[in-house]
């Protein structure tokens, strides 16, 4: 039952906003800096985002050698450097509108570790370090094989190393917990706990209903759930993706530095606060992995223990502290969907796991289209 109150004060918004990621963040900043006096209200089902925004492994990344060439066998040339740009583009708004500072970010670079059957990807680095260049105006992969030994891997599991001087890591929990109060500090409404169960679009406006059957109306709608998507819109082909972390405890003199790709990107690990954080393995189960129920499975964790006990760190004693795992959306196109559903709502989801890169730059281009 809803007051007179309640009816004129917290029901009527310009835009409302599903989903409070990096997506959904985004998008309320740039429309509230392009329109200062509008209400805007941003909605989460979670009591914290309950995509992969807060529960990434915080790369700041924009594709290794082996992931380029694969997507070089699907793609044609200009959609690999568009994707590419949007990535930098990406990064670069959140930068700007975080500070580096406010999200520990470090500029330690990125590698990817090689192993024997995917040697004959060495032969493309100077190709793709050419095709990169109109964007990075440098070389962004370097072969950094001598690290092997100082980074401490197993040198029978890890034939060359590359580097990537251009690659960060940031603080995911910092980064959302900056955009949330920037958010806040510039009159952006946020509720949580609150799932939106369906959209009805009249002449005027959208009926927001959400599952305690409480009727917000706005003038806009976007919706920025990624993963979840096909729950609100299930005619758009996004799937979710689930993956899967860990993190170790502290672990003294870690030697390990950087951002790391594995196995052609689909295992990924970095250091943070002495520890080793790693995720992936998603490719060992992708039916299974295809789902948005946030639970860790042994068929995943296990094989990344085993990858931390025998290259990673096979000379070093370490436990698992921590595990966990964050919903991702995918679909068959390697690119965010983007456009308008109806005169009154806009979509950005299917952020293909690089929602820290690309983020940003899709909240903004969904603020051209509203």
């Amino acid at each position: 039952m809803i007051s007179y109150w309640e009816k004129e004060s917290f029901l009527n918004y310009h835009l409302i906003i599903i989903g409070s990621g990096i997506v959904g963040l985004s998008t309320a900043l740039e429309y509230k800096e392009k329109h200062p006096n509008k209400r805007v209200l941003i909605l989460e089902k979670g009591i914290l985002p309950s995509g992969a925004s807060t529960k990434n492994a915080g790369f700041a990344c924009f594709g290794s050698l082996t992931e380029i060439c694969d997507d070089l066998n699907n793609y044609s040339y200009e959609f690999i450097l568009q994707t590419v740009q949007k990535r930098v583009n990406g990064l670069q708004r959140l930068r700007n509108r975080i500070g580096d500072k406010n999200m520990d970010y470090s500029p330690y670079g990125g590698y990817e570790l090689i192993q024997k059957d995917q040697l004959h990807y060495l032969s493309k680095i100077d190709s793709i370090n050419e095709m990169l260049h109109p964007i990075f105006h440098q070389k962004v992969f370097y072969d950094r094989t001598f690290k092997i030994k100082r980074f401490g891997f197993d040198s029978s599991s890890v034939e060359e190393l590359l580097y990537n001087p251009l690659e960060g890591q940031i603080h995911t929990g910092k980064m959302m917990s900056t955009l949330l109060q920037k958010a806040r500090s510039n009159g952006i409404e946020i509720l949580t706990g609150v799932k939106v169960e369906q959209l009805e679009e009249s002449n005027h406006h959208v009926d927001v209903i959400t599952h305690q059957r409480i009727k917000f109306k706005a003038e806009q709608v976007a919706v920025c759930v990624n993963g979840f998507a096909s729950d609100l819109l299930p005619d758009y082909e996004v799937k979710p993706g689930r993956g899967q972390v860990v993190i170790t405890s502290p672990i003294e003199n870690l030697p390990i530095e950087g951002t790391f790709h594995y196995d052609r990107g689909y295992y990924y690990f970095r250091n943070i606060d002495n520890r080793i954080l790693i995720g992936g393995g998603r490719h060992l189960d992708y039916e299974g992995e295809t789902t948005t129920a946030m639970e860790t499975t042994n068929s995943i964790i296990q094989p990344i223990k085993k990858l931390l006990e025998e290259v990673i760190l096979p000379d070093i004693d370490f436990t698992i502290e921590q595990q966990w795992s964050g919903i991702m959306g995918f679909g068959d196109k390697k690119a965010p969907i983007i456009e308008k559903l109806s005169d009154r709502i806009a979509v950005g989801i299917r952020m293909g796991g690089m929602g820290i890169a690309i983020g940003s730059e899709v909240g903004h281009e969904l603020v051209d289209i509203i």
